[in-house]
């Protein structure tokens, strides 16, 4: 073995770099599609080709390479696959704005040079979010990376969709749908982000005298394209008006008054102005009543086809006008101003979303969405935490169908065909369509794409080794935010492709990233973290640790930059903890010293890293990171840095340390691998200049032995952090300063003989003297220590700190005795209650004899 010498202090800069090269260089992150070992297997969710690595990004990033390291480590072919999404609007939006930069509009170059323009920003400035990703350690086989509009990604996306075409579950039809006027294409939900905006609320009055309806609306403009009104069938007050027509005010349209139960009697006036062109509920009380499609506003959300004075003009313009006209015919019956309700904004660009009536593509869902809710309710898949799993099926088994069409330029292009006559032709890869054909001009949702991530990624629809050996996929680990989105659709299209198999065994959901105090980060708070930046500042294990150590199932987990940089503190400690080491002559070589040969102190800690050991994998194994990065934590910073080496030290400024400094190599080596998969950086630069190994990426997993539990030296090693604790509080309470020795006497019974030098080592107690006069003392269990004070010690601190103890001694006894003498608690109480109770009488007795003769042995202040 060769150590290596480390410098004094821990540097992230110095060593992430090369690290990740080395690593890179070895080989150590590529899967072997034809290995024999058990596959594990993880494919990254796709960050967006124009994006970089934001917050939400490093949490999920790390909780994934926590798995597939710690599994790689445990012996299986883990394949971690990276790649990125061709991000369909935003990477349209950004190059129409270079484009609006000269004066142009994408109309202006058309559409095949618009194109190639998006290729070109792709290959110069995209994939910025590959270079972060290395930053912050992800162990990814980069020789798979895929993006999802490369030769062999769309060719899956062609074969998908012909299969789907051809089995009756694509459509082409009239429905709502989510559209951007600035964008001007039809947006998903996920897109949509909603908010609640002040706007108004107008109450207006609809016909006259006898059929007098009145009706509330926050978008006065769409009554323009009204084509009913609705009431409940049992509402009474309406029921004489049920059938009849009234006239559609300032449009002068006749148009009917129809019952139906979507209606709440209980809202407003009970009756609803019904738009079906610009409404998605009232788009389906329009199919129940077979009413018209109005519309009335156009792609550019500009009012059309009224034939009135509103034709031409901005909706938001045109709301004011409608409201002003109506006022001027006595229609507006109220106005509440300002109103506050959820309106939809699209994501991109921040536009008000409208609710529109265009002719789309659609996936008819319901068989699909009936095959993804049984393979979770069979069992095929678990969602963990499983608390979470009703919102999986309520989201599944409600599920609409899904409109996939976009009116974009930048994207798979629909591989459908028309005719001169109306034919329709869909291609598949190799396909074309007959002369004179024209294709579809709109693209596929970038989600369709996407959701056959799992399988596409690995060569499907080709019958490839690598889909044989990693599909299905062990994990998919993602944010609860997008479970309805992204999961649902990998799930719809895997278990379509291949064969009922679904793309993954487990979703793992984790929750979002918000500030301390647990509020949503938002530019407008002012409180958005830089995953970035903290690693510059605290290195990216600091910025690992801080996330696994928030992240427990399904919760949100909350993020300060002191806890980042606590955790940078912690990287220091095992810099520190292993220079010490170094020093004091700890290595791995040979075999652990036989047990009956280690002192208690080294049998405490060889069993203490057992249990934790064994406890960090049992937890990794349920996705517990918050607790198995707590538990190894406290195991690193308090058994073995604050307690056994203190403990230790007077052993190894001995000439009778060999075995400690095994034992001391052994925890290390095996601490640096059970905290390699959260901070792999300074645990590999740690463990190969301790070891002299090639690298923690390849080294075994510890599997933690049951031969080194040890419960009489972890009893032994209790009492003596209880005197320690003990003596050091009592230290404190007198006032006298931590390097001071003072002179003391040990009490201990045979078992605790040979742990007299290293207390005194650690607790700065001197042998006494010929003239040693007992002026305090402490006592824990069958150890007792007598100090000699004079000179040193503030006799009056001592004497209310022993009568506070005795105080409490005595309360504590009183209650017991109280539930004791209780015979009617006693006979109900559970037996290891009234165990507790007996055992508490007995224990406060002693310590009232104690502490009584304490005081009275006090010299007199």
């Amino acid at each position: 073995m060769s150590q290596r010498e480390l410098p004094a202090a821990f540097v992230p800069a110095d060593v992430e770099g090369p690290l990740y090269d080395k690593w890179l260089a070895a080989g150590y992150f590529a899967a072997d599609s034809n290995s024999e070992k058990e596959p594990f297997t993880i494919v990254i969710p796709p960050p967006n080709v124009n994006g970089s690595l934001h917050i939400g990004h490093a949490l999920d990033h790390t909780l994934q390479d926590i798995l597939i390291r710690w599994k790689r480590m445990k012996g299986f072919e883990a394949l971690w696959l990276p790649g990125m999404d061709h991000a369909g609007i935003a990477m349209q939006n950004v190059v129409e704005k270079q484009l609006a930069l000269q004066g142009l509009t994408r109309h202006d170059i058309g559409r095949e040079a618009f194109v190639k323009k998006v290729w070109e920003w792709k290959q110069e400035y995209g994939g910025q979010i590959l270079g972060q990703m290395k930053r912050l350690g992800d162990s990814v086989d980069w020789s798979r990376e895929r993006f999802t509009m490369d030769e062999g990604l769309s060719r899956a996306v062609l074969t998908i969709f012909k299969q789907l075409y051809d089995a009756g579950l694509i459509y082409r039809a009239e429905r709502i749908i989510n559209w951007c006027p600035r964008c001007m294409t039809a947006i998903s939900d996920i897109e949509v982000d909603h908010s609640d905006d002040e706007g108004e609320l107008i109450s207006i009055r609809y016909g006259d005298g006898e059929t007098e309806i009145v009706v509330a609306t926050t978008r006065a403009e769409t009554m323009l394209g009204d084509t009913a009104v609705a009431v409940h069938p049992g509402d009474p007050r309406y029921s004489h008006l049920i059938g009849k027509t009234i006239t559609l005010p300032l449009v002068n349209r006749e148009i009917p008054i129809v019952a139906d139960d979507h209606v709440d009697p209980e809202f407003g006036t009970g009756a609803v102005k019904v738009t079906p062109a610009h409404d998605p509920n009232d788009f389906e009380i329009g199919l129940r009543h077979t009413l018209a499609n109005v519309v009335v506003l156009s792609a550019a959300a500009e009012i059309e086809n009224t034939d009135t004075e509103f034709d031409g003009m901005d909706r938001f313009i045109a709301r004011k006008a409608v409201v002003e006209k109506l006022r001027l015919q006595n229609r507006i019956i109220a106005e509440k101003r300002p109103y506050i309700h959820s309106v939809g904004h699209c994501q991109r660009c921040e536009t008000t979303i409208e609710p529109r009536l265009s002719k789309q593509w659609f996936v008819k869902v319901a068989p699909l969405a009936k095959a993804a809710g049984d393979a979770v309710r069979d069992g095929r898949v678990r969602i963990e935490p499983v608390s979470l799993s009703p919102r999986y099926f309520e989201w599944i088994d409600n599920m609409h169908d899904w409109c996939i069409s976009r009116q974009l330029w930048w994207g798979h292009r629909i591989p459908v065909w028309y005719g001169p006559l109306g034919e329709i032709v869909v291609t598949g890869p190799g396909e074309s369509a007959p002369d004179g054909y024209i294709q579809d001009s709109d693209v596929l949702d970038t989600w369709f794409s996407s959701a056959l991530w799992p399988f596409s990624t690995m060569g499907w629809p080709d019958e490839t080794q690598s889909l044989k050996k990693f599909y299905p996929t062990s994990v998919l680990v993602t944010g609860y935010d997008i479970l309805f989105f992204w999961v649902a659709r990998m799930m719809l299209f895997g278990l379509f492709a291949m064969d009922g198999v679904p793309p993954f065994h487990i979703i793992a959901l984790h929750g979002m990233v918000r500030d301390k105090f647990g509020k949503k980060m938002s530019k407008s708070r002012g409180n958005g973290i830089d995953p970035i930046e903290f690693m510059n500042r605290y290195g990216a294990d600091a910025v690992r640790f801080t996330l696994a150590r928030g992240a427990n199932p399904g919760a949100d987990i909350a993020l300060a930059e002191e806890w980042v940089a606590g955790a940078r503190n912690f990287a220091t400690k095992l810099w520190n903890a292993t220079r010490f080491a170094i020093m004091n002559g700890a290595h791995v070589e040979g075999e652990l010293p036989a047990r009956e040969s280690l002192n208690a102190i080294d049998r405490w800690i060889l069993s203490r890293l057992t249990e934790t050991a064994v406890e960090v994998d049992s937890l990794l194994e349920k996705f517990e990171f918050a607790r198995a990065s707590e538990l190894v934590y406290h195991f690193a910073w308090d058994d073995l840095c604050d307690w056994y080496l203190e403990l230790s030290k007077e052993t190894f400024a001995s000439t009778n340390s060999a075995n400690s400094q095994r034992v001391l190599g052994y925890v290390l080596d095996q601490l640096f691998r059970l905290l390699h998969p959260t901070m792999p950086f300074v645990t590999e630069e740690l463990w190969t200049a301790f070891t002299g190994g090639e690298s923690l990426v390849i080294a075994a997993w510890p599997k933690g032995h049951a031969s080194h539990l040890d419960p009489d030296a972890e009893d032994v090693v209790l009492q003596l952090q209880e005197l320690v604790t003990e003596v050091r509080r009592f230290r404190n309470d007198q006032g006298i300063r931590t390097s001071q020795k003072i002179p003391g006497r040990f009490f201990l019974p045979t078992e605790f003989a040979e742990y007299e030098s290293s207390l005194r080592y650690v607790l700065r107690i001197d042998q006494p003297s010929e003239n040693f006069l007992t002026s305090g003392g402490v006592e824990i269990g069958q150890v007792k220590i007598e100090f000699d004070l004079s000179g040193s010690v503030d006799v009056v601190a001592e004497r209310a700190r022993l009568t506070k103890d005795l105080a409490t001694a005595r309360k504590d006894h009183e209650t017991a005795l109280v539930k004791i003498d209780n015979e009617n608690f006693m006979a109900k109480a559970p037996e290891k209650v009234v165990l507790e109770i007996r055992e508490r009488l007995a224990t406060t007795s002693v310590d009232i004899d104690r502490l009584t003769i304490q005081i009275a042995e006090l010299p007199p202040a």
